[in-house]
């Protein structure tokens, strides 16, 4: 994020809050995400679920808060800049990677919806009083970033889907790693991101949250 300060500001192209936000509507979406969220919000009240959606991201939060879909999500935690009083970037306030993504995943868990607040994500809370408990929660990853937080889902007896562009498909390389994730147990479901109604993808959190109501009647009834 620093190197992209440098570089805007040698070329005369400064990073600003304005410049950064004017990407947001562009930012492609795979097929379906537009309808999916009304769609799986619904499916969740029939199942008596209230579902809550969060980002945690390695890209930019400006762009990302200005997507068609932003208004769906509860919090977005994701790299941003410090800015002066007119707009323009000056640092990165904070840069979120592969490691850090799992500390944000403990902020939900604990309902800590910030990223300074470091007290309150390290203070013990017994796990019966955790506003959000893990194996409640589904933590879908597209990217490299995202396998340290799946694993860690999985051992904390979430659920993990990775999501992969069908269009890459027929690459080898990427067939390996997909092997990968299922063979070292770093995904529970490994599915094509495609959001479309009845798709794999979208059968397939219906089936988990359909679980997790299961189980959540089953943990209510102790």
């Amino acid at each position: 994020m620093r190197r992209l300060l440098e570089r805007a500001n040698k070329i005369g192209k400064p990073i600003t809050r304005a410049v950064l936000e004017e990407h947001g509507p562009k930012t492609p979406l795979f097929p379906g995400v537009d309808g999916w969220f009304d769609r799986i919000n619904a499916y969740g009240r029939e199942k008596k679920l209230a579902l809550e959606h969060y980002v945690i991201s390695s890209g930019n939060e400006e762009m990302i808060a200005k997507t068609s879909i932003a208004r769906h999500f509860r919090k977005v935690f994701a790299s941003h800049y410090e800015y002066d009083a007119e707009g323009k970037a000056i640092w990165p306030a904070v840069a979120i990677n592969y490691t850090t993504k799992t500390q944000f995943l403990f902020r939900i868990n604990k309902g800590v919806e910030n990223s300074w607040n470091d007290e309150a994500v390290n203070r013990w809370i017994p796990l019966a009083e955790r506003p959000l408990p893990f194996w409640r929660m589904i933590y879908l990853g597209d990217g490299d970033t995202d396998i340290p937080s799946m694993k860690m889902m999985r051992t904390q007896k979430g659920t993990s889907v990775a999501v992969f562009d069908p269009d890459k498909w027929n690459d080898p390389k990427f067939k390996k790693k997909i092997f990968n994730l299922i063979a070292e147990e770093r995904a529970d479901f490994v599915v094509p991101a495609d959001y479309g109604d009845g798709s794999q993808l979208d059968i397939t959190l219906r089936g988990i949250l359909g679980k997790i109501a299961r189980d959540y009647a089953g943990y209510r009834e102790m």
